[in-house]
């Protein structure tokens, strides 16, 4: 994809709205919707890098109450023909069909590479990539497996749904403390991880969420790993301009 004049690519993620509760992540809703509305004017397109709902689930004919400030933001861009594309989170990662069939927007549930003005990225949302964290990655097996979504559509969504998000706050799954600094290139998986695909194949750009730490950090000849941050803490987001991936932050 070539860049048009003066337009650019916007890049962001873990926003995690719902949590801790829906009243308290209202404001930050309404942030984000407001960068929406600013990035729109010079966005040649948008990505939502997973985790944009602290919880998700679309059974047959219902989602989950609320955000439609930002699912009705996300309709207009949309409409007005800017693309957008979605990566599935490990908080949304039963995401179907809903924003394909409502919204037009492609959902992808693993990395995809991408070309931008002569730059090619690996992006994705980064959950389960690299080594270690292995009980994570056999819960993910369990909860991806059909079955396992076949099981919890049974429970009404007032149960279903409560219960996802009681867990996810509980269990602190928005955040970490191990999110809180850089642990050092020789124990972020996800540096391990884009290290190990450049052994193959060379990327200009690593873009990953998840980590909700934002950071640039080189990691080869041209090329570079970025993680986006969230918008509970650091309200971060990445823009390539056509040249060059900045980290910026929405006040």
């Amino acid at each position: 994809m070539l860049l048009a004049n003066t337009k650019k690519i916007y890049f962001a993620s873990d926003q995690h709205f719902g949590a801790p509760t829906a009243e308290l992540s209202l404001p930050r809703e309404k942030k984000f919707v407001a960068w929406l509305d600013e990035v729109k004017l010079d966005a040649e397109a948008i990505f939502l890098l997973g985790d944009l709902f602290d919880f998700w689930f679309e059974y047959k004919t219902v989602v989950p109450k609320g955000f439609v400030r930002v699912l009705g933001k996300l309709a207009e861009i949309r409409d007005s023909g800017i693309p957008i594309y979605f990566f599935v989170g490990n908080h949304d990662l039963w995401m179907r069909k809903y924003f394909e069939t409502e919204l037009n927007i492609p959902v992808y549930h693993d990395n995809k590479e991408f070309t931008f003005g002569g730059k090619t990225f690996l992006i994705g949302h980064g959950d389960g990539k690299g080594p270690g964290d292995i009980g994570y990655k056999r819960m993910k097996k369990v909860f991806v497996h059909p079955f396992s979504k076949w099981l919890f559509g049974w429970l009404h969504p007032d149960i279903g749904v409560g219960l996802a998000q009681y867990l996810s706050v509980k269990n602190k799954m928005i955040s970490g403390d191990s999110d809180v600094k850089f642990l050092g290139e020789d124990k972020e998986w996800l540096i391990l991880y884009a290290k190990r695909k450049l052994e193959t194949k060379h990327y200009n750009y690593f873009i990953f969420g998840h980590r909700h730490l934002p950071m640039i950090k080189s990691i080869g000849e041209n090329s570079e790993y970025v993680n986006l941050g969230d918008w509970i803490s650091y309200f971060t987001y990445g823009v390539f301009d056509g040249e060059s991936f900045e980290l910026k932050e929405y006040k």
